[in-house]
């Protein structure tokens, strides 16, 4: 049986390298986005893993695997906008965004890793394609409690499920990298 907690941390490698690189190009731009924006740019990304998945003809070059790390590096994102608000300008340098990360895949993963002790590692056993489902259905319970002010009144809050759409991309690449 492979080693999840090492295989976590390889897709993550992955997924800050990306990261830091575009915050090398673009700086923290993203800082002023809102969590409705954050969510729209998660959905669309998930939206087209399902189309990757769904159909036999693709007219862009680019496979799910990259659109599963935009969903972490966004999710990422998301978290830290819950915590820090929002800015009117990019207010943080490179070294903090990253310190900011890192602080967030270390709380996801913990959580992954209760989780997965809890479960079984049921999540070897599912498809990517039903995955990718969880995760839209993730971002279709967000962009309700995003609706409701972010209001619930017995569900988890819109930290949880970014955190469990961080989990369910991370163990979709594990399974793409596996095949």
């Amino acid at each position: 049986m492979s080693n999840t907690s090492e295989q976590y941390d390889a897709v993550i490698t992955i997924c800050r390298d990306l990261f830091k690189k575009k915050t090398k190009d673009y700086g923290t731009a993203w800082r002023i986005l809102r969590l409705p924006s954050l969510t729209d740019q998660i959905f669309i990304k998930a939206q087209r893993i399902r189309g990757l998945q769904e159909n036999t003809e693709h007219k862009i070059d680019e496979g799910q695997e990259s659109e599963f790390i935009g969903i972490i590096n966004y999710c990422i994102m998301a978290l830290v906008q819950i915590d820090k608000g929002i800015a009117t300008q990019p207010d943080l340098n490179a070294e903090e965004a990253l310190e900011l990360y890192n602080y967030y895949i270390e709380n996801t993963k913990a959580l992954m890793e209760a989780k997965n002790h809890d479960y079984g590692e049921a999540w070897r056993d599912m498809r990517v394609s039903s995955l990718t489902d969880l995760i839209l259905q993730k971002l279709l319970r967000v962009k309700q409690i995003e609706d409701n002010q972010g209001k619930t009144i017995v569900s988890e809050g819109i930290d949880a499920n970014y955190q469990d759409m961080i989990n369910y991309a991370i163990f979709a690449m594990i399974h793409l990298s596996e095949k």
